[in-house]
């Protein structure tokens, strides 16, 4: 067997294997990393899987690693992708939740949705300093997200300008300033150095809307965490569309109006409170009494429709909200998979009702509630 194959082996079977099978010559990979230093940094890890708490316990090293040069050892070794893979396991396989106590570690992580999940089911844990750096980690996460859903959301909603048609609608924003300035040249003043305009042209637009209130209802139970993520940042960006008026709320047993909040995504997200029972019937009945105009509301409930009270009062309080001419949407997963897990019974008495139920993605959503605004 090549040398390198012997080494990646001894790297898999870890230094429990030394006595069996020791690393070849040279003891590096391809690259050049040493192996040693690799086995180092697997081991401070996955040695965990023997019930260790390993800190270099005894032994010849130079040094003894700590979370925080762990950390500073791993994306030195390893590529990005593999990096977040670990990070991943010491948080989640082995509970290195020191990893999120100490502000030198928690600063040196992966900013990315995965760890904003944790920072958020682990808050409770943070104070001073560490809850400092906690806070810009979401910050910075959010703003990544926004920044990728933000485009597609506001094409959805606003419509894509028509540059194929003219509009009476004088308005700044759909000025053709191109076809105003060559329909007009032939009327350019030589004497004074200008451009008389006769006639000024306008884009038309797809689609134009009256402002809608959408009231986004959010289960913050375990199981929806990524779709209360999404459902927060999406609040977020309907905040600034002038077509729409937004109300997030967030509800478990309690409800939590966080509409004031909407244009800071820190606060949104930092007021979440994981875990706990499920009352879907009281969030509801809260959103009815947000409903000004039915016919031009729309509730999104984001939940699993896991119902701790009684599904009868469920469905009476959604019928309610249905009737009044209002729409209403039950999305069991709004996340960039859209894989749902959800009390399937509920979700088709809810269909029958005539609310619309199924998982989306949020660019799915704006598209659906644009089509629900342009209908």
């Amino acid at each position: 067997m090549h040398t390198s194959q012997l080494n990646r082996w001894r790297l898999i079977l870890g230094s429990y294997s030394q006595n069996q099978l020791t690393f070849g010559e040279g003891a590096s990979l391809e690259n050049g990393i040493s192996c040693m230093d690799l086995e180092e940094a697997l081991d401070f890890l996955y040695n965990r899987e023997q019930g260790e708490d390993v800190r270099r316990q005894g032994g010849t090293e130079a040094s003894r690693l700590t979370a925080a040069t762990w950390i500073t050892k791993i994306r030195k070794l390893f590529p990005k992708e593999t990096v977040e893979i670990l990070e991943r396991h010491a948080l989640d396989r082995y509970g290195m939740t020191e990893l999120l106590t100490d502000r030198e570690v928690l600063e040196k992580l992966e900013p990315n949705q995965e760890l904003l999940k944790t920072i958020l089911q682990l808050k409770h844990l943070m104070k001073g300093d560490v809850l400092d750096a906690a806070r810009r980690i979401v910050k910075k996460v959010a703003e990544d997200i926004a920044k990728k859903l933000n485009q597609d959301i506001r094409r959805s909603l606003l419509g894509k300008i028509d540059r194929n048609s003219s509009s009476p609608v004088r308005s700044i924003r759909n000025l053709d300033i191109q076809k105003t300035i060559k329909r007009n040249l032939k009327h350019y003043d030589q004497e004074h150095e200008r451009i008389m305009l006769e006639q000024v042209y306008f884009h038309g637009r797809t689609k134009r809307y009256s402002q809608w209130r959408v009231v986004i209802a959010v289960d913050e139970s375990g199981s929806m965490l990524d779709s209360v993520i999404h459902s927060a940042v999406m609040a977020g960006i309907f905040a600034r569309l002038p077509m729409l008026d937004t109300k997030l709320v967030i509800f478990d047993t309690q409800v939590v109006d966080l509409s004031a909040h909407l244009d800071d995504p820190v606060a949104t997200l930092m007021s979440i409170q994981l875990g706990g029972g499920t009352y879907i019937t009281g969030a509801l009945e809260y959103c009815e009494r947000l409903i000004d105009n039915p016919h031009r509301t729309m509730v999104v409930l984001v939940s699993d429709l896991c119902e701790g009270g009684s599904v009868a009062a469920l469905l009476g309080v959604s019928r309610g909200i249905i009737e009044s001419g209002a729409k209403l949407i039950c999305l069991t997963a709004l996340d960039m998979e859209a894989n749902p897990v959800y009390d399937r019974r509920t979700a088709q008495q809810m269909a029958d009702l005539g609310a619309y139920v199924g998982a989306m993605t949020p660019e799915a959503l704006g598209d659906f509630m644009g089509k629900i605004m342009n209908g």
